[in-house]
């Protein structure tokens, strides 16, 4: 199955669980792509002592998942692109478009 899990949240339980989701699904055989969206693209500078959003997305990305960022989000937030591409809102409706299912976070 190929899943879109869209994260439109800097709160970092609901970040955290999204990409826990994301790693479950990647070792179930899965395929996963993450489209971060709104205050999302800030998930770099999420740090909360119970909740290891850099471990976990770290995780996902060594197991392949797609992590993808909206550029505008980034640009609105005077952020530069870090551990992913800056992506479109078109690339957002592809990802949408090839995916069984969609999920969103936030």
């Amino acid at each position: 199955m190929k899943l879109a899990i869209v994260i439109n949240t800097n709160d970092p339980e609901k970040t955290w669980n999204a990409l826990r989701l994301g790693n479950t699904a990647l070792k179930r055989g899965h395929e996963v792509g993450v489209f971060l969206v709104g205050s999302a693209v800030e998930i770099e500078s999420i740090h909360d002592p119970r909740y290891d959003v850099a471990g976990t997305l770290a995780a996902f990305l060594s197991a392949r998942g797609n992590l993808l960022a909206c550029g505008t989000c980034l640009k609105s937030r005077q952020l530069e692109s870090g551990v992913c591409p800056i992506s479109t809102m078109v690339q957002l409706v592809e990802l949408i478009e090839n995916s069984d299912r969609v999920i969103s976070i936030g």
